[in-house]
C-alpha cells in the first residue's frame, strides 16, 4: 500500500475468498476469541456460543454460531484481537478446509459473513448460482479489525504485508497454524489425538507434548503434505497441555496451549459520537472529528466538532491544524492558510523549535499550492526540523528547488527524504529526474534499475529511462505497463507538475493523446495548463483549450487539487470556457464547496446553453443544498428539453414532480 498523495490518506484493507457452504461447514476462529463485532463495532456477541441477541436474533439458548447452520439471518461477525495468526473454515463432512495465514499484529481481521441458512438466505443462494449452494465470506483483515476500520498512510507512506491462503485436510478443528505447519489436538477414546499437517517437506522435526511437569509425546519425524501426522498422546483431557514442535535446529515453529478455563468479559459496543455543544473538551471535539474524517463517515461533518471547538478557543492548535488540512483536501488553499497560521502562532508562541511539525508542513502545503514558493520553502524546511516531516518536508523542498532549476540543492535534499524512506517513489522519480538534469547519464540509469527492482510500476522511472536513452523500446515498455489507462498519465504528468518539470509533464501528457488513450479530457486540460505555465504562444494555447472544450464529458471526474488549478488557469486564461467550468463545478461539489459548484454551473450554463446534464447538476445542487425548489425544476425542465432521450433525467424529473405534488 502506498500514499503517492502531499496529504495523509487512510485505506481499508480486507480479502474476500467465498467458500463453498453446507450444515456440515465450520468457521474456525482461534481459541482465544470470545466475542465477535458486527460492523462499526454497534453489537456484540460472545463467540462461539452466542447467548444473547444479535442481528436481531434470540440466541439466549445458547448456540454455536461457529456452524453455518445455526445462523437464520444475514449475518457478519468479527472477532476480536487474538494471539493467532490464523484463521479458517473446515468442512466437516468432505474433511477439507481453507486457512488463511499472516501476522496477527499487522493482520488482525478475521471475519465471517453469510446470507444465514434460512428462507431469505436460501432464495438468494438461488439467485446468485444455479447449482454451486450457499456461501460464506471469510474475510481477513490487514491493518483492520473491523469494518470500517480504517488506517492512515502518511504522505508518501509504504506499508507492506503477506497473507497466506492454503488448502488443507483432515485436521479438523485447527488450534495453531503457520504458513509451514497446521497442529490439531483433541481427546480420542481413552487418549488424545495429536494431527500435523505440513505445506511443505519438514525434516526432522522434533514434537513435544507435556501436561504438567509429565512429558506425553517426544517424537522427531518427518512431515510432507502427502503424509499428515496422526500421534497418539496418553491423557486424559487437555487442561494442563502443551504442544511445541521445533525444527531440526531447536527453532519453536509452532505451540499451542488451551485458554485457561475463565469466562472471559465481553467488550461493550462502539457508542454514537455525541453532539458536538455536548462534548466536553476541545481536545474530545478534535479527536471525534478526526474519527469522523479517518472512517470517512457519511453524515456526521467533522467540521463541526473542529469549529465548536474554536468557537471556544480560537487559538487552539489541533482544531486549527485539522481544519486548515480539512480545506486544503477541499481545495481551499487560500482559507486553510489562515487556520493554519494560527495553528503555527500558537504552536511557536512558547518555543520557536516545536515538538510538532505538522502545522508548519501543511502550512507550506496550502502555500505551495498558491504558487507563494518562496514563503512555502521556509515553511517546509521548518518542518524539517522534526524527524516526524523529515521525509514529507525534504521532498517538497526538493520540488521546489527543482522548480527553480536549483538541480544540486534538489539532490541534497531529495537524499536527505530518501534517507527517512527509502521507498518514497515519487522521490525516487523525482531524483532520477534531477539526476538527469545534472548530465550524470550512468548514476541516473542505475538509480533507475534500483528502483525498478524495489516497484517494476514505478512509471515515473521508466518514463526518465526513456528520456535519457531515447529508446523507443523503453518507451514501449512503459505505455505497454500504463494500460492506455488515462488516470496513469495524469498522475505522472502531475508528478512532473508538482515538481516544476513543465516540459516533462507537456511530454507526458502529448505521448497519451498521440496514443488515443480513453477517457483522454482532463489529459487535455493539463495540457493547458502545462502550456500556460511555460509561456507559451496565445495561439497555441487557445488551439488547445479549444481542443479540451470540444473533448467528449463522458466518465471524466476530475478530483485532484491540480485538477483545480489546471481548470482554474484555463478559466482565468480564455474567460468562456463553459466545459472547465462545468468539471470544475463537479470538482467542487464533490469537496463539498457548494456555492462554488452552483456558480460554476451558472457560468457553464449562461456559456453553453445547450449542454443539458449542467442544467441537471444546478437542479439537484438548488433542490438539496439550497432549498430552491422553483429553480429546480426549471433547471431540469431544462435539461429534459434539451435531451428527451435521457431516461435518468426523465426519472428525476418525475420524481421532482412527485415530491412537488
Amino acid at each position: 500500500m502506498y500514499n503517492p498523495a502531499a496529504i495523509p490518506q487512510t485505506f481499508l484493507w480486507w480479502a474476500n475468498p467465498a467458500v463453498a457452504v453446507n450444515e456440515h461447514y465450520q468457521s474456525v476462529f482461534p481459541a482465544d476469541v470470545n466475542a465477535v463485532f458486527d460492523h462499526g463495532k454497534r453489537d456484540v456477541s460472545r463467540y462461539p456460543i452466542a447467548t444473547g441477541t444479535y442481528y436481531k436474533m434470540d440466541y439466549s439458548a445458547g448456540v454455536d454460531i461457529s456452524r453455518y447452520k445455526n445462523i437464520p439471518v444475514p449475518t457478519s461477525y468479527m472477532a476480536i484481537r487474538s494471539k493467532y495468526n490464523f484463521v479458517s473454515g473446515y468442512e466437516n463432512d468432505t474433511r477439507a478446509g481453507v486457512l488463511h495465514v499472516a501476522n496477527h499484529h499487522i493482520s488482525p481481521g478475521k471475519k465471517q459473513w453469510t446470507w444465514g441458512n434460512g428462507d431469505f438466505g436460501q432464495a438468494w443462494d438461488r439467485n446468485l448460482t444455479d447449482a454451486d449452494g450457499p456461501y460464506i465470506e471469510l474475510m481477513t483483515g490487514v491493518y483492520t479489525d473491523n469494518q470500517p476500520d480504517f488506517t492512515w498512510l502518511q504522505p508518501y507512506e509504504e506499508k507492506t504485508f503477506t497473507q497466506y491462503f492454503m488448502p488443507y485436510r483432515e485436521l479438523g478443528v485447527v488450534k495453531n497454524a503457520s504458513s509451514d505447519l497446521l497442529m490439531n489436538i483433541e481427546p480420542d477414546g481413552k487418549g488424545a489425538l495429536l494431527k500435523v499437517f505440513a505445506t511443505s517437506v519438514q525434516k526432522d522435526l522434533h514434537i513435544v507434548v507435556t501436561k504438567g511437569n509429565e512429558t506425553c509425546l517426544n517424537i522427531t519425524c518427518d512431515i510432507t503434505p502427502e503424509n499428515i501426522l496422526e500421534a497418539f498422546v496418553p491423557v486424559n483431557d487437555l487442561s494442563d497441555i502443551k504442544v511445541a514442535i521445533y525444527n531440526s535446529k531447536g527453532k519453536q515453529l509452532l505451540a499451542w496451549e488451551p485458554e485457561p478455563d475463565v469466562i472471559k468479559e465481553v467488550p461493550e459496543p462502539a457508542k454514537a459520537a455525541l453532539d458536538p455543544k455536548d462534548i466536553q473538551t476541545t481536545e474530545q471535539l478534535y479527536l471525534t472529528g478526526l474519527h469522523l474524517e479517518q472512517y470517512r463517515h457519511a453524515t456526521y461533518p467533522a467540521t463541526d466538532y473542529y469549529e465548536e471547538a474554536l468557537s471556544r478557543d480560537p487559538s487552539d492548535v489541533c482544531n486549527n491544524n485539522a481544519m486548515g488540512l480539512w480545506l486544503i483536501r477541499k481545495g481551499q488553499f487560500a482559507k486553510a492558510e489562515t487556520y493554519l497560521r494560527q495553528a503555527v502562532k500558537t504552536l511557536t508562541q512558547r518555543n520557536p523549535n516545536p515538538y510538532d511539525g505538522e502545522p508548519l508542513y501543511n502550512l507550506g502545503l496550502s502555500l505551495k499550492y498558491q504558487g507563494k514558493q518562496e514563503e512555502a520553502y521556509d515553511y517546509f524546511y521548518k518542518a524539517c526540523w522534526n524527524a516526524a516531516w523529515q521525509d514529507a518536508g525534504y521532498y517538497s523542498l526538493a520540488q521546489l528547488s527543482a522548480a527553480r532549476e536549483d538541480w544540486e540543492e534538489a539532490l541534497y535534499e531529495i537524499d536527505k527524504s530518501l534517507l527517512r524512506n527509502w521507498h518514497n517513489l515519487r522521490g525516487r522519480h523525482l531524483k532520477a529526474t534531477i539526476l538527469r538534469h545534472l548530465g550524470r547519464k550512468e548514476e541516473t540509469l542505475d538509480f533507475i534499475e534500483q528502483s525498478l527492482r524495489i516497484e517494476p510500476f514505478n512509471f515515473g522511472c521508466r518514463f526518465e529511462k526513456y528520456l535519457v536513452t531515447g529508446n523507443p523500446s523503453d518507451l514501449q515498455t512503459l505505455t505497454s505497463a500504463m494500460r492506455s489507462e488515462a488516470h496513469n498519465y495524469e498522475e505522472l504528468a502531475l508528478d512532473y507538475a508538482s515538481a516544476g518539470c513543465w516540459n516533462e509533464a507537456l511530454a507526458v501528457v502529448d505521448t497519451a493523446i498521440g496514443q488515443s488513450v480513453s477517457g483522454q479530457t482532463m489529459l487535455h486540460y493539463y495540457k493547458c495548463w502545462f502550456l500556460i505555465r511555460l509561456g507559451r504562444k496565445e495561439d497555441e494555447v487557445k488551439a488547445a483549450i479549444n481542443e479540451a472544450e470540444k473533448q467528449a464529458p463522458d466518465y471524466c471526474f476530475p478530483n485532484t487539487p491540480e485538477a483545480i488549478l489546471a481548470l482554474e488557469a484555463v478559466i482565468g486564461y480564455i474567460g468562456v470556457a463553459p466545459k472547465a467550468y462545468y468539471y470544475l463545478g463537479n470538482l467542487w461539489y464533490d469537496k463539498r464547496q457548494y456555492s462554488n459548484a452552483l456558480y460554476c454551473w451558472k457560468i457553464s450554463s449562461e456559456q453553453d446553453f445547450g449542454f443539458p446534464t449542467v442544467w441537471h447538476n444546478l437542479a439537484l445542487g438548488h433542490f438539496n443544498k439550497q432549498n430552491n425548489q422553483e429553480a429546480a425544476v426549471s433547471y431540469l425542465e431544462n435539461a429534459f428539453a434539451l435531451d428527451p432521450t435521457d431516461a435518468r433525467i426523465l426519472m428525476e424529473l418525475d420524481q421532482l414532480y412527485k415530491r412537488l405534488n
